[in-house]
């Protein structure tokens, strides 16, 4: 069974490491592509001024820095 480890970090610079156990057994190659689907649907892309581009969380607690695999 594989874990996706999402990196969220929130607007008062706290990194969080949000884990989502995935109900199947899957390859990392599946597991990064549920990653991909989960990170957009759960944020939104907003390319903002002075480079603060990125994927803002929905419920504005801050943005995902990336995720991976376990």
């Amino acid at each position: 069974m594989k874990t996706l480890i999402v990196l969220v970090l929130l607007f008062d610079g706290t990194l969080l490491k949000e884990k989502v156990v995935l109900p199947m057994e899957t390859t990392a190659h599946h597991c990064l592509n549920y990653g991909a689907m989960y990170v957009e649907s759960i944020t939104t892309y907003k390319e903002l001024e002075n480079n603060r581009n990125g994927h803002y969380l929905n419920d504005k607690r801050g943005t995902v820095q990336g995720y991976y695999c376990e």
